[in-house]
């Protein structure tokens, strides 16, 4: 909604601009002031706002001046042509969702490109940097996890993959695009001592691998 409602007023300001200019015919500005209104009517039916009926130059009606029954005709006129547009957008976006998914079905697989700017994560010793695709209804991971190796100090282990932490996710066929959703899961695990604190020589370890925190999308379609 907030989308079409911002593409709407984007509409009215360039149209209102060129209405200001003093530069169109007076043809051309008798149409592009139906459209305006148009325009303005549609938004205020999608936004359960009052309707307003004008006349046939798109001047609003002055009830004062205007009998009951030219009203009424004009407020049937008025709501038949926001039903069609509604009509005709709602089938646009039928045709549009039909095109596209005989367009996933034609096509094979897709992939996903992944590109790592940074962890910003106080994790304290190196750790292990895990990004994969969650399926959130089937509770499952529908691909491969792609693996970075974190070092304590806040860069990759492989300091020449340094800005090159690129992944791509392939293989994602029609099934997986047709999923409701789908998450993008973070993991990250500690690779050091069992506990962060233990200061003990005789008791430390290393080279354990602990699960530290995890992130993820929330889901999209």
């Amino acid at each position: 909604m907030f989308r079409s409602v911002r593409h709407m007023i984007y509409d009215l300001i360039e149209w209102r601009s060129q209405i200001l200019s003093g530069t169109l015919p007076q043809d051309e500005l008798k149409e592009l002031k139906k459209k305006v209104t148009a325009k303005i009517d549609y938004g205020n039916r999608i936004l359960d706002l009052d309707l307003v009926v004008r006349d046939e130059d798109g001047n609003i009606l002055d009830p004062e001046q205007t009998s009951t029954i030219s009203l009424f005709r004009a407020h049937e006129v008025a709501s038949k042509q926001v039903e069609e547009r509604l009509q005709e957008e709602k089938s646009q976006k039928q045709n549009i969702d039909i095109n596209r998914q005989a367009k996933f079905a034609a096509t094979p697989s897709f992939a996903l490109f992944v590109n790592l700017k940074n962890v910003v994560c106080k994790i304290g010793e190196d750790a292990e940097v895990l990004m994969s695709l969650y399926d959130p209804l089937e509770s499952k991971f529908i691909s491969e996890n792609y693996l970075v190796r974190w070092s304590s100090c806040g860069l990759p282990k492989d300091i020449d993959r340094l800005h090159n932490l690129r992944a791509v996710f392939t293989d994602l066929g029609s099934k997986d695009l047709k999923r409701e959703k789908i998450s993008f899961v973070c993991q990250i695990v500690r690779v050091g001592r069992m506990e962060l604190r233990d200061n003990n020589t005789r008791k430390l370890t290393s080279g354990l691998r602990r699960p530290f925190g995890v992130a993820g999308t929330s889901g999209v379609h």
